[in-house]
């Protein structure tokens, strides 16, 4: 009789078991596949772009004197208290149909932003969003001036504060370099540094590389910045195989320079070869 129960208990615990056990796959396929989707999605150069028109896309259209894109501005946002200047960020909204080129234009605010502190004491503000353009407005005179002159497609303002000065920073795509029809932060990007205290817009780039990442040197207004090597030139920097480079940008002078040695630079590739002698 003992020996049945026993029997009877040990059945009802391994089924126990077995279920639990097909639960915890069940949920694991279930995370497993949700994830893919996510990855998948985060590739997928088929989904919607949020870029501005190419050129090609742009001549097209005014042959029909039709616009597919309107401007649209954010919320001003104050980034020198003293002297009472703002910026406004300018953005795009894609319109469902083509429409003449004529009428006003309305402003959908949209933009997040976040402050943080830095080590050195020097603070710095990051203003998200899809933009093309920024309007410089001077509180105190009501003037206001545009930044860019061309056709710019960006995704971030950063805003830096030293004791001398502040700097609007901008990593910017201006051509179709992927050729997919807009203009995004899948092409080739470069950076550029704007000087409240100069008035003075300085463009950093490299020919056939995209700015992949940029930070100060503690400090100092001197940036070290990651460039993304386009190997297979097909107008797309793909991180996870196409190597970077690292460069200095000296501010004063306005210099970009190699931080690794190029007799290390070989060193290291020949080692990677197997041919270093």
């Amino acid at each position: 009789m003992k020996i049945e129960k026993v029997k009877n208990y040990n059945q009802k615990l391994l089924a126990i078991l077995v279920t639990i056990g097909v639960i915890f796959l069940i949920i694991a396929l279930i995370s497993f596949i949700f994830m893919a989707i996510q990855e998948s999605r985060r590739y997928n150069y088929n989904e919607p772009e949020t870029g501005i028109l190419s050129e090609e896309k742009i001549k097209e259209l005014q042959k029909e004197n039709k616009r597919k894109q309107v401007i649209s501005y954010e919320s001003p946002i104050l980034i020198d208290t003293l002297n009472l200047n703002y910026i406004i960020p300018v953005s795009h909204k894609t319109l469902n149909e083509t429409e003449d080129i004529t009428g006003l234009l309305s402003a959908f605010p949209s933009s997040d932003s976040e402050i943080s502190k830095k080590k050195d004491n020097r603070y710095s503000r990051s203003v998200y969003g899809i933009f093309n353009n920024i309007i410089l407005y001077d509180g105190k005179k009501g003037t206001n001036n545009k930044l860019f002159n061309g056709r710019l497609n960006f995704e971030k303002i950063d805003t830096e504060y030293f004791e001398d000065e502040i700097l609007v920073l901008i990593k910017a795509s201006g051509k179709d370099t992927f050729k997919d029809g807009v203009i995004n932060l899948k092409d080739f990007s470069s950076l550029y540094i704007y000087s409240l205290k100069e008035e003075k817009m300085r463009k950093i780039e490299v020919s056939g590389m995209d700015v992949f990442h940029f930070n100060f040197i503690e400090k100092t207004k001197d940036l070290i910045i990651e460039f993304g090597v386009d190997k297979n030139k097909d107008g797309f920097y793909e991180s996870y195989n196409e190597p970077i480079v690292i460069k200095k940008y000296d501010f004063k002078n306005e210099k970009l320079v190699d931080i690794i040695d190029t007799k290390i630079n070989s060193e290291l590739q020949k080692s990677l070869e197997g041919t270093e002698k």
